[in-house]
Formats: structure tokens, C-alpha cells, sequence
């Protein structure tokens, strides 16, 4: 067989398919969960400080490295597991451990993550959050009752999950340690695998929603610099048919406007279509969790309907607000720009009128100066010719009067003729 020759990034990306597993867990058992994000954009992010903050914790606890410039790692962490994955924005890690403790979402869960070490994260905490996962071995009316202990009644969201294979419950509420909580009933005959994917939409709900907030928190702050400038606008379009101030002074003052619309516009333009990223992303995995109704409580989907899609609606309004501001202060520099242009013709019409008459009496000027230079040339010349035809007089027999009469007109008609020439020469 000839011999075929691959793309050197064949196999790279046909491995990134199964790059990120999910974990197989046993009920029962819980994760602590942990995102850090730096607090610069996408495109200043070090992701070295991610991975050498990794190492750190890897050699605390004696276990192997990643691959150079991983994205994620899943391995043994002593007696728990850990899964570190590096996204465009953040990164996170889950800790996983079987059993669970007495006291329902004991912080003494994140005790793995060593004080020191917290205290030098690359960044900041966006979320965190504790998963109990139990199996289901007590009636619905004794889970309903763990649930109404461990979470607010007034924010529950609780529901069936796939195929009513496990419960999925949570009040997106920060307890008092700092985390969110999730609880997870597995039915016995859920297998690892499954149990290990719920866990991990979980995770991922979380953390695309708590993403999604950061762009509701930018047009939030926008806001209201962005009513002071529309108010602006407004009472400078409202002027421009008046002439209660010169058209430059509006144009230059509508430029002002379009430039800060502008940079508004290119400071939130990441976070508004990350945002729209993360929305679309928490929808799709609370989908793929076929979700059903349990004990008459509100589904996660519902959950989100009502006080998660509201603020991704601000958002996107803020967007669209933005760039219609944006058209608006564009359109209206369009109109002073061609108003500026039209007054400018006039004026540089009235000037051309204007040189048109300066060039005209300037015309007439050099006719008149023409015309008297032909006289005082033509005295200067007759008085010379006079003076050269005197000897002739004798000769001629007339007198000196007579020859001046006679030399006079022919000269003036030679130095007339001498003067149109060189005019024409100039022409």
C-alpha cells in the first residue's frame, strides 16, 4: 500500500474528542468543585501561572505531572481524584471522594485544597460549589424533606434526570462557607459512567451561568453612562435643524459621542459575546439532562427561565442598545458633515464671486495703467525723436514745432503697438 501522508495535526485533533472523559464515580460519594479565573481578558491570560499553580498542588501530594501545555489532567490526588481542566477563560477543579459526610456539604471538603496554596491562586474564585451524591434508598417523601433541610424552599429547583436514572436538586444559593450546593439522588441501577456525566453537567451548569452573570454586571454598569450620552444625543439631533449653535461646533461635539459609543462598544465586545456563548452552552446541558418534574417543584430549566434569562435579556438589549446608538450618532454626523459641506460651498462660492470682481477691476486697472503708459512712454519717445529730428528742420525747411506735430503720431502708434505686443507675449 502506498504509504499515506498525515496532517501533522491529525491525530491531535482526533484525540481532543477524547481528551476530557468523565469521571466514573460510585454513590455514594461527593466533589468539591472550584473555578478560578484571572482578572484580565481571554487575550491577556497566563496560562503558565494556571499550569504551574497545578504542578504545585500535583507535588504536595506526590503525584505525576501533566503533558506539556495539557488543557487538563484527571489523576489520583492521594486518597481523591482530581480533574483539572484550563478553558479560554478560567479554569477549574474538581475533587472527587467517595462517601459523604454526616453533616451534609461539610466544607471540610475543599480541606484538600492546602490554605497556602489558596492564598497564591492565579486569579479569583468566580464559583465553587459541593455535590453530595447518595443513592436512592428512601421514599420521595423522605428526600423531599433532606431537600426542604439542606436548601431555600423559595429557590429550590429539583427534577428527574435522564430517564428518571437520578434527582438533581439545588437553590444556586452561596452557603455560608462560600459554595453552592447541589445534591444528587442516584437510583441503584445507575451506572458509574452516568453518574460521572450528571456530575459533570452539573459543573458545567454552574460555571457557564456564573460566566453568563459577568456580562449581565458590564451592562449593568454601562447603563447609566450609556442614558447620559443617549440624552445627549437626543439634544443634539433636537438641535441640528435650529441654529442655536454653529454646525462644527454640534459635529465636533457628535464626534465626541461616537468615539466613546465606539469604545464601549470594543471594551464589551468580548464579554457580551461570551456571554451569549455561555447562555447557549447552560441551556444545551441542562437539555441533554431530559429533565422531568419532581414533587411538584420547579425544574432547573425552569429555574433559569425565571431568573437567568432574564439577565441575559439585559444583555442582549444593552448590545443591541449600543450599536443602535452607535447607527444613530453615525446617521446624524452624516447629516452635519453634508450640512458643514453645504454651507462651506456657499461661502467658497461667495469668495470665487468675490475674486471674480477683484480680478475684473483688476483687468480694468491694467487697461487704464496700459493706456497711460502709452502717453508717457509716447512723450518720453516723441521728446527723444524731437531732439534727433531737429537738424532736419533747416533741411526740411519747417519748424521745430511742425516736425514735433509730425513725429507725434506715428511714435504714439509704435509704442502703442510695442505695449499690445508684449501684453499678448504675457498672454
Amino acid at each position: 500500500m502506498v504509504p499515506i501522508t498525515d496532517h501533522p495535526l491529525r491525530y491531535a485533533l482526533a484525540n481532543e474528542l477524547h481528551a476530557r472523559p468523565f469521571a466514573a464515580l460510585s454513590a455514594p460519594c461527593h466533589a468539591a468543585y472550584l473555578a478560578i479565573k484571572q482578572p484580565h481578558d481571554a487575550a491577556s491570560r497566563d496560562r503558565a501561572l494556571d499550569r504551574a499553580h497545578l504542578i504545585d498542588l500535583l507535588d504536595r501530594f506526590g503525584a505525576q505531572h501533566p503533558q506539556p501545555d495539557a488543557t487538563h489532567y484527571f489523576g489520583a490526588l492521594g486518597r481523591y481524584h482530581l480533574k483539572w481542566e484550563c478553558h479560554t477563560e478560567f479554569v477549574t477543579y474538581t475533587i472527587f471522594a467517595d462517601g459523604v459526610a454526616d453533616r451534609p456539604f461539610d466544607p471540610s471538603a475543599f480541606e484538600v485544597f492546602p490554605d497556602d496554596w489558596l492564598a497564591e491562586l492565579p486569579g479569583q474564585r468566580i464559583t465553587s460549589a459541593l455535590i453530595r451524591i447518595e443513592q436512592q434508598r428512601e421514599s420521595d417523601e423522605a428526600i423531599v424533606q433532606h431537600l426542604q433541610d439542606w436548601f431555600v424552599p423559595e429557590s429550590l429547583a429539583c427534577s428527574w434526570v435522564l430517564d428518571r436514572s437520578a434527582i438533581m436538586a439545588s437553590d444556586f444559593r452561596i452557603d455560608s462557607a462560600g459554595h453552592m450546593r447541589f445534591a444528587l439522588f442516584v437510583a441503584p441501577t445507575t451506572g458509574r459512567r452516568r453518574i460521572g456525566r450528571v456530575v459533570q453537567r452539573i459543573c458545567e451548569i454552574e460555571i457557564y451561568k456564573a460566566m453568563s452573570m459577568l456580562g449581565f454586571e458590564r451592562a449593568r454598569n454601562m447603563s447609566g453612562r450609556m442614558g447620559d450620552i443617549d440624552g445627549k444625543l437626543l439634544s443634539l439631533v433636537g438641535e441640528m435643524g435650529t441654529e442655536k449653535r454653529p454646525a462644527d461646533e454640534t459635529l465636533h461635539e457628535l464626534l465626541q459621542i461616537s468615539g466613546e459609543l465606539e469604545d464601549m462598544l470594543a471594551q464589551s465586545a468580548f464579554r457580551f459575546s461570551s456571554t451569549g456563548a455561555y447562555e447557549a452552552l447552560v441551556h444545551q446541558r441542562i437539555e441533554v439532562l431530559r429533565e422531568e418534574r419532581f414533587g411538584g417543584r420547579q425544574t432547573f430549566r425552569e429555574f433559569m427561565m425565571r431568573r437567568f434569562d432574564p439577565s441575559m435579556r439585559v444583555v442582549k438589549s444593552t448590545t443591541s442598545r449600543l450599536n443602535s446608538m452607535i447607527e444613530r450618532a453615525t446617521r446624524a454626523g452624516e447629516l452635519l458633515r453634508t450640512q458643514v459641506d453645504v454651507a462651506r460651498s456657499a461661502q467658497n462660492q461667495k469668495l470665487l464671486e468675490s475674486m471674480d470682481r477683484r480680478a475684473d477691476l483688476q483687468l480694468r486697472l491694467q487697461h487704464t495703467v496700459e493706456g497711460l503708459s502709452v502717453v508717457a512712454i509716447s512723450y518720453y519717445a516723441v521728446s527723444l525723436a524731437s531732439y534727433l529730428f531737429y537738424p532736419l528742420t533747416k533741411i526740411l525747411g519747417v519748424s521745430k514745432g511742425e516736425l514735433t506735430a509730425l513725429i507725434t503720431l506715428p511714435v504714439v502708434l509704435l509704442v502703442w503697438l510695442m505695449v499690445r505686443r508684449i501684453r499678448n507675449s504675457f498672454h
